[in-house]
């Protein structure tokens, strides 16, 4: 089943969310119309004086995907899932100091800084982590203009690298909880280093292990940097051999292992980075935020045994006693960006070789729109639905989810969401 949709009355006031299937009806008797494609919203004829039923907006943010879910009491009406597109921002801004370097030792002609203007505010973020943070609030403010949201939970600290470096720092009744072990789990079966297989044999889809690379006998420690998945049987055969005895016969995948370990924290320190900074823009909505850790969601969603999802990861986040999911198709979002000012595009070596048009509206039409397109005549019969490139002569290029269709008239194409910076799949 799709997501809720959402609906507001006449006057933009936001009200309980309604199946597709009465969504449909009233749009078909001329009750409602059409607000906003994505999220799918309707908007009534009519004034509304119910109270709609409070819900409440969950966050679960990710360095490269935030999940997000609509809940009404334990019902998941909605959920979405946010790609951010924080890398393609640093390798830009690394592509773009390159170049000037390059200028600057070239000696070339280059205007000399005439003032400092390399401060920085205290909380100042990089472009790609500041990115993260406003993406979200972005969606956190769309959702707020069409659903009654009264509160948001948010997973405050999915990996604690502190608790990961020293387990023993909160002390005796925490190690004994119930959530023991969690946080270091999830980092470890979620990290990429991994990919959820035996670190020595490569066998998959089996009971994993945490193992200690180094063993604690030999002066191992219980740091994250330390620890590998093993399957049960390469968990015993190695015992409280050091890991370059146990890999004497392996040295590839010894070579590999150790390579790994040096990688850096990096999604694990983004989201640390951000965390604080999202938490207080997200308090400054003047609603109640709610927080949770990396270890209580995966509790969570494995005690109500729900699927591994980063919209259901959001629904689990905070204290949750039962879940409905009314939902099975998220709302995917992916950040595109506006595209690029730079009147003057240059080639890899940095020299100009085009000029770039002011004029960005063609036809009532720009670059990113998504339309429907239904062409009567012609080789290119048919309908189409997808984002398109603008040409001022009025002939468009369509990107549908499968195919390019280039040469579309601009007289049969009708927008049905503007370009906002996202691209949107179900």
């Amino acid at each position: 089943m799709s997501n809720f949709v959402l609906v507001l009355d006449t006057n933009r006031k936001p009200l309980n969310p309604c199946t597709p299937g009465v969504a449909r009806s009233l749009l078909k008797s001329g009750k409602a119309k059409v607000f906003r494609r994505f999220p799918f919203t309707i908007v009534l004829n009519k004034a509304v004086d119910d109270n709609p039923q409070p819900m409440e907006l969950k966050l679960d943010p990710g360095a490269k995907t935030t999940g997000i879910a609509l809940l009404q009491g334990e019902k998941v009406v909605f959920g979405a899932e946010l790609i951010h597109r924080g890398q393609q921002i640093k390798d830009a801004l690394e592509s773009r100091r390159a170049l000037r370097r390059g200028r600057r030792n070239r000696k070339t002609r280059y205007r000399k800084p005439r003032f400092l203007n390399r401060t920085r505010q205290s909380g100042w973020l990089a472009p790609s982590l500041g990115h993260r943070v406003e993406t979200i609030l972005t969606w956190v403010n769309r959702l707020r203009r069409s659903a009654p949201i009264a509160g948001i939970s948010q997973e405050l600290v999915r990996f604690d690298l502190q608790q990961m470096d020293n387990p023993e720092i909160s002390g005796i009744e925490y190690q004994k909880g119930t959530l023991f072990g969690y946080e270091v789990r999830e980092y470890l079966l979620n990290n990429k280093k991994w990919e959820r297989k035996c670190a020595y044999c490569g066998t998959e889809n089996v009971p994993i292990q945490i193992d200690h690379i180094h063993p604690k006998s030999q002066g191992g420690t219980n740091r994250v940097s330390n620890l590998c998945l093993a399957c049960e049987p390469c968990n015993i055969k190695k015992g409280t051999q050091s890991i370059e005895v146990f890999l004497k016969k392996k040295p590839v995948v010894l070579k590999q292992i150790l390579a790994q370990v040096k990688r850096p924290l990096k999604d694990a320190a983004a989201v640390n980075i951000t965390r604080w900074t999202l938490f207080k823009r997200l308090k400054q909505t003047g609603l109640s935020v709610e927080t949770g850790s990396g270890g209580q969601t995966k509790y969570n969603r494995c005690r109500l045994e729900l699927p591994k999802q980063h919209y259901i990861d959001a629904a689990c986040v905070g204290k949750v006693e039962q879940l409905t999911i009314l939902t099975q198709q998220p709302l995917l979002i992916k950040a595109t960006g506006h595209g690029t000012r730079q009147m003057c595009g240059t080639n890899k070596y940095g020299f100009p070789f085009r000029h770039r048009s002011r004029t960005q509206i063609h036809k009532e039409f720009q670059t990113g729109d998504i339309v429907k397109a239904i062409v009567t005549s012609g080789k290119k019969v048919g309908t189409y639905i997808g984002r398109i490139l603008c040409r001022a002569t009025g002939s468009f290029d369509i990107v549908t989810k499968s195919v390019r269709v280039a040469g579309i008239s601009y007289k049969y194409c009708k927008s049905i969401h503007r370009k906002d910076g996202y691209s949107y799949a179900f």
